[in-house]
């Protein structure tokens, strides 16, 4: 059965990372969107909570962290998708467990075994390879400074979930406080961008963007904050389908299950998209993944 959840996790991010991109590509408030993301996350979890009753502890607390570092995360994958080329801030998106494998030697002394050296390099080597891509432009190299934040804190997200079930907390209650802190931080940022926005058009007289004003403003808070409330259910339900997985499942192989949510995107930005890749771009992606695939099956 855990199987089966892994699968059904990777199916939700993935299908998470092709809606970001869509609606990034809408002229669309990010803020106010990924609010929507955080405020169905947070009624998905409270619901569920009191339908299952799970204790509500101090260590609870932690999905603070947990929310903070997502928002920071997600805001940059975000952002990624809007100046970037999908498929490569869909690669970072599978490398946090770089990050983790590193924190949890500090934290835990978790020493690396010779095929997590050998994995690290060759993600390493991908990524050269597509850093240095001949056709790389400026818009793709934000798309990389983006996508470096998203690996970042995606990984001090994962890191600080393996503290809270240490910890023993509840997965429902920290779920719940992550997503609700997230929600907080995504308000302040819409509120702040908001009242600059306005301020902005006030003072705008050029016809242009008096023009893109009037595009944007087909997307209005409520449909905006609804479309947000919609992709939050693949974010809630995926993050709610990792428990039982890594519970019952072998961890290595869970992971590689749920890393391959990556392949849904570049399949998306590929086939759909029609995102063109040059043999250097292609050989950095396979050797990125299957990198990603030896790390997750190593650790």
């Amino acid at each position: 059965m855990w199987f089966v959840f892994a699968v059904l996790a990777a199916a939700c991010f993935g299908l998470r990372g092709i809606l970001y991109h869509w609606t990034s590509q809408r002229p669309i408030d990010r803020n106010l969107m990924l609010l929507g993301v955080y405020i169905s996350g947070t009624v998905i979890t409270l619901a569920s909570n009191v339908l299952f009753q799970q204790p509500w502890t101090i260590e609870a607390l932690l999905g603070f962290f947990l929310g903070l570092f997502s928002f920071i995360a997600n805001a940059s994958m975000y952002k990624g998708y809007a100046v970037g080329k999908a498929s490569i801030i869909a690669l970072f998106t599978g490398l946090p467990p770089l990050v983790v494998v590193i924190l949890a030697y500090i934290l835990w002394h978790e020493a690396l075994s010779t095929w997590q050296f050998i994995a690290f390099f060759i993600v390493l080597a991908g990524l050269l390879l597509i850093k240095y891509s001949q056709d790389l432009k400026l818009n793709q190299l934000k798309g990389i400074q983006w996508g470096i934040l998203t690996m970042l804190f995606f990984g001090f997200t994962d890191t600080t979930v393996k503290l809270a079930t240490l910890s023993g907390t509840s997965t429902f209650p920290a779920l719940t406080v992550m997503f609700a802190t997230g929600a907080v931080l995504f308000g302040l940022s819409w509120a702040l961008g908001n009242a600059k926005a306005n301020k902005a058009r006030h003072e705008a007289a050029a016809a242009v963007e008096s023009e893109d004003m009037g595009r944007a403003s087909s997307w209005t808070v409520k449909k905006t904050l609804g479309v947000g409330m919609g992709v939050g259910i693949t974010n809630a339900l995926g993050m709610i389908l990792i428990f039982p997985a890594f519970r019952d499942g072998i961890t290595g192989i869970v992971s590689a299950i749920v890393a391959m949510n990556v392949a849904f995107v570049i399949l998306y930005a590929r086939f759909y998209l029609k995102e063109a890749w040059n043999r250097r771009e292609v050989t950095g992606l396979i050797l990125a993944f299957i990198g990603i695939l030896i790390l997750r099956v190593a650790s």
